[in-house]
């Protein structure tokens, strides 16, 4: 009874008794009638102008895909928009690949969503005993879930180095592909695939001096015998030294800003330094800049 009440009130056929308290009164049939039918225009009026906004937003999106739809195949280009559209490409290609994938995987700690689609593809891949050879940013070796992916790899037959400072992510497939980030950025927004033979030529020769300057990840970091410095602390100064912050410094190492301002504490310690600009000085008679 209460909610039947309450459902007339709130059509407007009951209101407030003005002589009991608390009481209600039905309204005049006229009034009531006029009530319903005026509620009923006001949700047509609604309706439609829903209807409309729907109709102009799917206009919108329409013209926004026709915009950003990725190109047909254009003297071997083509853009790959959004992570479904490049996951979808890696699968046939990694269907194809017959012999070799090189990759270069910056940013430090990769993603749990990342990792877990790239086993299955990496795991047909190796089955088949393709060579797979991938260089990560040496900060990987602090997150045990990218490590543990990394080691992972080389288990099964793969090939996996590390360097401090890499360009942007890369990926060439039998040499006649690759798949390079359209905004290095954010790897997230698309990629660009392409098997033009001269720009494929070009990211195979920038994966061979990565992977060259590169250590096996199994490797024991070492400092350099003369001056008592890692590369990945080396690399620090000279970002920092360059006029970075530590801000833009991490990201190009794949660290947080906390990790370079506490790397940075312990190599003003070691340098006997007050401020950062001592220890730029030091750090240039030392040789290590």
């Amino acid at each position: 009874m209460r909610e039947a009440l309450d459902r007339l009130v709130e059509l407007g056929l009951l209101t407030p008794s003005r002589e009991t308290v608390g009481g209600l009164r039905a309204v005049s049939l006229e009034a009531g009638l006029a009530h319903l039918l005026r509620r009923q225009e006001e949700e047509l009026a609604r309706r439609h102008h829903a209807l409309a906004a729907g109709k102009a937003a799917a206009a919108r999106a329409v013209a926004e895909y026709s915009a950003l739809r990725p190109d047909t195949d254009r003297d071997g280009n083509e853009r790959l928009l959004g992570l479904d559209a490049i996951q979808a490409r890696l699968e046939v290609l990694t269907r194809r690949l017959g012999e070799e994938c090189l990759s270069i995987i910056p940013g430090g700690a990769q993603s749990e969503a990342s990792i877990e689609a790239s086993r299955p593809l990496d795991e047909q891949a190796l089955n088949r005993k393709v060579r797979m050879r991938a260089v990560y940013q040496e900060s990987v070796r602090n997150d045990p879930a990218t490590f543990e992916y990394a080691q992972w790899t080389t288990e099964r037959g793969g090939e996996v180095r590390t360097s401090p400072v890499l360009p942007s992510r890369l990926l060439v497939f039998d040499r006649t592909t690759a798949l390079v980030p359209i905004d290095p950025g954010d790897s997230r927004l698309g990629a660009l695939c392409t098997t033009s033979p001269g720009i494929v030529a070009t990211l195979v020769a920038l994966f061979e001096q990565t992977w060259e300057a590169a250590v096996p990840l199994g490797a024991v970091r070492s400092r350099d015998t003369e001056g008592g410095i890692s590369q990945g602390e080396r690399e620090l100064l000279k970002l920092l030294a360059s006029g970075m912050t530590d801000e833009a410094a991490g990201k190009r190492l794949g660290v947080s800003m906390r990790t370079v301002r506490r790397q940075m504490a312990a190599l003003m310690e070691r340098l006997q330094a007050t401020s950062r600009f001592e220890a730029g000085l030091k750090a240039a008679q030392r040789g290590w800049l």
